[in-house]
C-alpha cells in the first residue's frame, strides 16, 4: 500500500484486485465427487472453501483500503491467477505488484512463477517491489561457474 501511496498520483484511480486461485476448492470439489458421488450439493466441501476463500478476499481488501487511506476500488476475481492479474492490468498506467518467491535474497528467486508471469506478460509498466525491507545487497546469489575453456 505504501508503494501504491508513494508512486501514484493524488486522485488516480487505485484498484485493489485479489484473486483466488481455483486449485484448492477445485480439488476438494473433486475429491468428493469422486469419492461420494455427484449428489448432495450441500455436503460438497468445494462450496465451503470458495465461501471462505471468499470471505478472506474481502477482509483482506478492506484492509488493504484501509490501509491505503485513499479512495479506491476493491476487485475480487478468481481463476489462474497470474493471468487474471494480467487481464485487470489491461489499461493500467502502473501495475504495483509485491514479490512473492524467495524474499530472504536479492535476485531471480525472489520472484515466484506467477509473479515471474505477470511482469513478463503485464500491458503496462510494473513497480516491483518487496513486500517488507529489501535483503542486504550481500543476499545476492554468486554468478554460475564459468564453463570450462576448450582448446
Amino acid at each position: 500500500m505504501e508503494a501504491a501511496r508513494t508512486h501514484t498520483p493524488e486522485g488516480a484511480d487505485i484498484v485493489l484486485l485479489h484473486v483466488t486461485g481455483h486449485d484448492v476448492p477445485g480439488a476438494a470439489h473433486g475429491a468428493y465427487a469422486g469419492l461420494l458421488g455427484r449428489g448432495h450439493r450441500e455436503r460438497d466441501p468445494g462450496i465451503r472453501l470458495e465461501n471462505l476463500g471468499s470471505e478472506a478476499a474481502e477482509q483482506l481488501l478492506q484492509a488493504a483500503a484501509e490501509q491505503l487511506g485513499r479512495p479506491c476500488t476493491r476487485l475480487e476475481r478468481s481463476g489462474r491467477i497470474e493471468r487474471e492479474v494480467v487481464a485487470a492490468a489491461e489499461g493500467a498506467d502502473l501495475l504495483v505488484l509485491a514479490r512473492d518467491g524467495d524474499r530472504t535474497h536479492l535476485g531471480p528467486r525472489s520472484l515466484g512463477p506467477d509473479s515471474r508471469f505477470v511482469v513478463d506478460h503485464a500491458p503496462c509498466p510494473v513497480l516491483l517491489v518487496w513486500p517488507e525491507t529489501a535483503p542486504d545487497i550481500d543476499s545476492i546469489p554468486p554468478p554460475p561457474p564459468h564453463p570450462p575453456h576448450h582448446r
